[in-house]
């Protein structure tokens, strides 16, 4: 298991025009009985349409689970091996209703199956913090991901699956975007 523990710090203008730290804090994990073994930490977002900094509202918009376009999300994803993770247990119904409780917008972006396979409207960051991870593309081509490496999705179908014998942590900034096509 990882020892990473996620922690957000903030940092803003006051009021009176001062740079503060609004926020220094650990941000609990997220689970869900739909992916058994994973861990969401939801640490900031953005309103849809843009960001904008200065005095305003400092309140994080982290759900939906993927923002709108010219939104933006981050978040730190924990995946356990495919080895020793189990399979969903539990009524299916109340799996799905748990999943879009605490993470709305997650599930719908899944094709159906079980195989990962997803495809967002966003374009996406991720970097490997810990572990590894096979990223699985819709044509069957994987490339290993190792700490370090930083991964640009331009809204394609893919999946990331763990192949390895320890966890995985993933950073992920997601911005919402428009599809052209």
């Amino acid at each position: 298991m990882t020892n990473l523990q996620p922690r957000l710090v903030v940092a803003a203008r006051t009021t009176e025009g001062v740079s503060a730290v609004l926020t220094d804090e650990t941000v609990p994990p997220i689970t869900v009985g739909a992916y058994p073994g994973s861990e969401f930490f939801l640490l900031w977002g953005t309103e849809d349409g843009g960001a904008t900094v200065g005095t305003g509202p400092r309140q994080p918009r982290t759900l939906p689970f993927f923002a709108g376009s010219g939104g933006t999300r981050l978040l730190f994803a924990r995946y356990e091996p495919e080895s020793t993770a189990f399979g969903p247990v539990g009524d299916p119904v109340e799996l799905v209703a748990e999943l879009d409780e605490k993470l709305p917008g997650l599930r719908e972006v899944f094709e159906p199956g079980d195989t990962g396979m997803h495809t967002t409207d966003t374009l996406d960051y991720a970097v490997c913090l810990e572990g590894e991870l096979h990223l699985e593309l819709d044509d069957g081509h994987e490339v290993l991901v190792t700490p370090g490496t930083c991964v640009v999705q331009l809204g394609t179908r893919h999946a990331w699956h763990n192949r390895g014998d320890r966890t995985a942590l993933m950073c992920f900034v997601g911005i919402g975007a428009v599809r052209d096509s």
